[in-house]
Parts: C-alpha cells; sequence; structure tokens
C-alpha cells in the first residue's frame, strides 16, 4: 500500500513542489497559532522528528500524519498544501485533484476541494477496490463525515461496529472515533465523502 502525496497527472518536480508547499504551510500555521513544534507534535501525535522533516521539505509524509497535522492546526488538508486562497468562488480543476492514497490495485482518495467554513471543510473522491480497506484514527471532537455510495457497496466500521451502506445511499457519522472505509463486495466501491472539522479553540 503505498500512502505518499501523489498528485494525479503531476510529476515528480510537481510532487517536490507539493512538499515545499506543506513545508511552508506547516510552519506558517504553527506560527499563527503560537505552537512549538513539541506542542504541535503532542496536539498531532506526530513525532518532533517527523514534523522537522516536514518543515525543511524533507520528507513525502503519508496521509494520515498530514491528517494529524491539519486536524492539530485547525485547518484543512487543501489549506496545508497551500492551494491559492483567493475569490469567493474558487474552481479547482480536475487536474489539481490531489490523490493522497492509493494501492497497487487501483484503490485511492483523491482531494477534490477544501475550505475554513470556519472550520476546516473538505470534498473527498474514494475508489476501494474488492477486498480493501482505508483505516482513519479518530478526528477532534466535532467532526463529522457525510459520505455518498455511488457504486459498488461500502462496509463502514465506526467503533468496531459495521454498517453496509449500498450504491445511491448515504451516511454520516461522528468521526471522533477510529473508523475504516472497507469493500467486502466483489466489484470496485465508489464514494463522495465530506468532511467537517470544527476550528481549533
Amino acid at each position: 500500500m503505498h500512502c505518499v502525496i501523489q498528485n494525479i497527472g503531476r510529476n515528480v518536480s510537481d510532487l517536490d513542489l507539493l512538499t515545499q508547499s506543506l513545508a511552508r504551510s506547516v510552519k506558517h500555521w504553527r506560527a499563527v497559532r503560537g505552537f512549538t513544534l513539541d506542542v504541535l507534535a503532542a496536539r498531532a501525535g506526530v513525532s518532533r522528528g517527523m514534523l522537522i522533516q516536514i518543515e525543511q521539505a524533507r520528507t513525502n509524509p503519508s496521509l494520515g500524519t498530514v491528517v494529524k497535522i491539519g486536524d492539530a492546526l485547525g485547518v484543512s488538508i487543501t489549506t496545508l498544501l497551500d492551494y491559492e486562497q483567493g475569490p469567493k468562488v474558487r474552481i479547482v480543476p480536475a487536474e489539481q485533484a490531489v490523490r493522497l492514497w492509493h494501492t497497487e490495485s487501483g484503490s485511492y482518495n483523491r482531494l477534490l476541494a477544501g475550505t475554513e467554513a470556519p472550520g476546516p471543510l473538505e470534498m473527498w473522491d474514494w475508489r476501494l477496490m474488492p477486498g480493501e480497506s482505508s483505516p482513519s484514527d479518530p478526528h477532534p471532537a466535532g467532526t463529522v463525515e457525510l459520505l455518498h455510495v455511488t457504486a459498488g457497496e461500502l462496509t463502514l466500521t465506526v467503533d468496531g461496529v459495521e454498517h453496509r451502506v449500498p450504491a445511491g445511499a448515504s451516511v454520516s457519522f461522528e468521526a471522533n472515533i477510529p473508523h475504516t472505509y472497507g469493500n467486502t463486495g466483489d466489484v470496485p466501491m465508489e464514494m463522495m465523502m465530506a468532511v467537517s472539522v470544527p476550528p481549533v479553540a
């Protein structure tokens, strides 16, 4: 399983640019929040050494690490990846959708868009191939996820309890507990997901 930031339709040099954007953004938002490296490391559950590598653009962190840092800073992944903030209407071209996780057999997720509203609000596009799953650590208290399955069937496990969500159905849940997106069926599962995280107090 690959858990590196991977941008669809972009080459390695663009991946370097994303890593540099992440480095600038983490340093910027850490300063805005007044967090030391140690404070952010503790809040995010990420090692101080990893944060130093990220801020120096020396590593390409996993999706889980980026999510934890964004949650701890109270900003969306879109903001961390330094997309232009500007007019109230912002169009993200298809080729700029960022694939943050994928597997060799074809599972992936893509961050389609995100904003601060006033906390992070993100929209994702997911595909899970048969037999594959993707676990998620708990998000901050007050985080809510909305999922709409467009193909196949999602097996959503929340706090150890499985829920089957067929194509055409939607589900919402509080995401401050461990949860896993899975596909136990025979065909690819596709879904749209919105994640709302409360602002940092």
